[in-house]
Parts: C-alpha cells; structure tokens; sequence
C-alpha cells in the first residue's frame, strides 16, 4: 500500500527517505534514518522494529544484507512485510514477503532504492527509478519529491493517495528536513508545496542553530537575519 525511495546524496552523503501512500500519516512508521548509519523503510504491514533495530544492527557494523536476514529471521510476520535499506556507504538490501499485495516488488540503483507494494504495476518503482537517476542537477529534497511524482503520475497506489513524507538526515543525530503531508487529497503535491515554504526561511535559519561543528550556534538575531537576508539573495 505504499512505495517509497531511499537516497544517499553523491554530493554531501546525505540520506533520505521519500514516502507516499493511500494511508493516513505515513510519516510516523515507514521512514527511520541514523546520521553516519543508514536509512530504513518498513512497508506493507508496518513493522517498526525492523527500522529501530534495522538501524542498531547498521550501527554494530552488521552490512544490510544481514540486518534484513537477522530482521525477516526474527519475525513470523515477514512474509507479510517489506522492508528496504542503505547503510552510510551506499549498500543496499531489501526484502518483499511472499504474500505482499501485488504489485509489489523492488529496484536498486546508484546511490537509490525503490520498493513497493499494493501498486498498479512495476511501472510505478520504474519511473520514481528513472527520475531520480534522470536528475543528478537537482538539490537533493526536490529529485526525491520528482522521482515520487512521476512515480504516481505513473499509477501510484493503486487505492488512491492520502499521505506522504519526505525526511533527510546530515550529519546531525537530528534531520535536516521533516516534512509530513499526514492526510490530504494530493499529498505529493503538497509535499512538494511545503518543501518550497522552507526554502523561504528554515533552509537558512537552520545552519545557525546548535550542531556537531559548533555547539553553541549563534543567538545573535541580528546576524542571523543578516545571514537569511544574504542567503535569499544569493538563491535569487
């Protein structure tokens, strides 16, 4: 009942995972993401252990095709679930259970993963594949909510859509953007509207706040306002 893409960003090693689904609040259970870890997508019946253990086992040094051997091994539920994974490096491992509703299936590439299930056909991972692959040009959040589009405009859900997320993670234990379209009639489309808002001010904003290089951050408004206004003009 959903599909979904796992990317690592050739340019920064950023990952990300961009999700849509005829259900209410994908966000909240299919995407999980460590900084310096890895990336987990847990679809079809939701198992959310497979992505707070799926990450703890990247973290062990276990690669991804033993996290989804020691994960689907544990869980008499696995045939009914889907899961795919990037590890920090780019490798990938994925696992689609025998009785997941058709069409369900999945696609690895260059730096990408695309699973899903419950859709109207092969085509839907195809075309989210061959977008994301099609524009390396694009900054990272706006080629995965590409690749999602064309992925419903080539059939989607095969129920219909409800809701979608787009979460990316740097180097920080905390994202870099969470974006959660929870429920509404064209989730990607708003998914794709809310990335826009925060290229407004949070894109800016956040390179101020307290991080790994630099603890404190800065607390001087006035620089900082300095700082969005200088940024907004150089993106103009």
């Amino acid at each position: 009942m959903t599909w979904s893409i796992i990317a690592r960003d050739h340019d920064t090693g950023r990952l990300a995972v961009a999700v849509a689904t005829k259900f209410f609040a994908v966000g909240a259970r299919v995407p999980f993401i460590a900084a310096g870890v890895g990336a987990i997508a847990t679809q079809a019946l939701t198992n959310s252990f497979y992505g707070v253990n799926g990450l703890a086992l990247l973290g062990d040094g276990l690669s991804p095709d033993e996290v989804v051997t020691r994960l689907i091994a544990e869980d008499a539920g696995r045939d009914h679930r889907q899961l795919h994974m990037m590890d920090a490096s780019g490798r990938i491992a994925a696992h689609t259970g025998a009785v997941c509703v058709d069409w369900c299936g999945h696609l690895a590439g260059d730096g990408f993963s695309v699973a899903g299930n419950m859709l109207t056909g092969a085509r839907v991972i195809e075309a989210t594949a061959t977008t994301y692959a099609d524009n390396r040009s694009l900054p990272f959040a706006r080629r995965l909510i590409a690749a999602m589009r064309a992925g419903e405009a080539a059939g989607g859900d095969k129920r219909g859509k409800q809701s979608a997320a787009l979460l990316i993670h740097g180097v920080e234990q905390w994202s870099d953007l969470d974006l959660r379209v929870d429920d509404h009639v064209d989730p990607l489309a708003e998914l794709e509207r809310l990335e826009r808002v925060s290229r407004e001010r949070w894109e800016h904003f956040r390179r101020f706040l307290p991080g790994r290089a630099d603890p404190i951050g800065v607390t001087d408004r006035a620089v900082i306002d300095a700082g969005i206004a200088a940024s907004l003009a150089n993106d103009s």
